[in-house]
């Protein structure tokens, strides 16, 4: 497959990053990293007003950009690039399932919202026991009259301690059922999670006997599995771009920090480190830019894309970040330099929709090894 980004590609990488600079630098990734939202709602709605980013792949008639995979790919490596704390993967993944799983009726009242950042949505998927598969979902919906009823524990839920709605996946007598939730009604309970990357939070959710209303019709297991790939798939395009990221600081130290009176960077230990680390965020990127032109395209298998792009960036995101801190010694370790910020969310995101061993696994399932 021939990967090819257009002008307007160029246009839209250079508009996120110049805003990303100006607006989400490192200060200001610290300050919303500590407060009790874990982002700026300030600055996620100036994000969507003024760059259009919450509403990026919503439909023009529900408000958003119109825009597709590839387009996500540029945004999601630059949100990367700046460890920008804004809630714009739950905002994607949500996005996604909307369109895959709800009717125009559903479409037209949750879209617009999202897209103008006036509301948070997420989708809650794991159930009690931490598994990220769609197959093993447990929890179970129950009809009551014209609605539906929720019980049980949903774990992981990415910004669920402040999403405005919620749309948990539940069991029903027809297969998998997605089910709106509005996070003050009766019986919702969050609970924001300790972690160790600061950066993106993740959220606990118990409902007992909470009133939901249904998306769509029939089973949406199919459309679930599409919009879920499409994130993982945003979700390794930011990998890269944080991996990318690494790289810059790593070698720009190597060229600064002097040691026997020479750039450290001159030595060949620290030359071979950082080639390697090179190989990887290349190959990274183009496992990631694979599984974006898959998805925008039609073409090819989406399910293989997206686990080979997430298998590999998983595991070399984390290598890369690792190896750059080496590369910084000491100073790496301290709490002044933003490298650890990156090992940490490099970390996060390393487990974050299933391990690369999980996805290899399914993935020689798919292709029948």
């Amino acid at each position: 497959m021939e990967f090819t980004f257009g002008k307007e590609h160029e246009a839209l990488r250079n508009t996120v990053r110049s805003f990303l600079d100006a607006e989400s630098d490192e200060a200001a990734v610290r300050t919303a990293m500590a407060s009790e939202r874990g982002h700026d709602p300030g600055l996620w709605r100036r994000m969507a007003g003024e760059i259009g980013l919450a509403g990026l792949v919503v439909p023009e008639v529900h408000g958003g950009a119109g825009m597709g995979p590839v387009e996500a790919l540029v945004v999601f490596e630059e949100l990367g690039r700046s460890l920008a704390c804004v809630p714009a993967l739950s905002s994607y993944f949500a996005v996604n399932v909307v369109l895959e799983v709800g009717s125009e009726a559903d479409q037209a009242k949750l879209l617009p919202d999202l897209a103008s950042g006036r509301a948070l949505l997420t989708v809650a998927h794991v159930d009690a026991g931490g598994r990220w598969d769609l197959g093993v979902v447990s929890n179970e919906a129950r009809r009551e009259g014209e609605g539906s009823l929720l019980d049980g524990d949903w774990r992981y839920v990415l910004d669920g301690h402040v999403a405005d709605r919620i749309l948990a996946v539940a069991r029903t007598s027809d297969g998998l059922g997605v089910f709106q939730v509005e996070a003050d009604a009766p019986g919702v309970s969050r609970k924001a999670l300790p972690g160790l990357d600061l950066t993106r939070r993740l959220a606990d959710l118990r409902l007992d006997r909470v009133a939901a209303r249904r998306l769509g019709e029939g089973d949406a297991r199919a459309g679930l599995e599409r919009a879920w790939l499409r994130t993982i798939a945003a979700l390794a395009a930011e990998q890269t771009g944080a991996a990318g990221r690494c790289l810059e600081l790593a070698t720009a130290y190597a060229k600064s920090r002097y040691q026997f009176g020479r750039p450290i960077g001159s030595f060949q230990a620290i030359k071979h480190q950082c080639a390697d680390l090179l190989v990887k965020v290349e190959l990274m990127r183009s496992a990631a830019w694979n599984a974006a032109f898959v998805a925008a395209s039609g073409e090819g298998d989406l399910e293989v894309a997206v686990r080979m792009a997430r298998s590999y960036c998983a595991e070399a995101g984390f290598e890369v970040a690792a190896q750059a801190l080496q590369i910084h010694g000491g100073m790496g370790f301290t709490w002044e330099h933003p490298i650890h910020l990156y090992l940490k969310r490099a970390k996060s995101s390393e487990l974050l929709f299933g391990s690369a061993i999980q996805h290899r696994e399914r993935l020689a399932e798919r292709l029948a090894l």
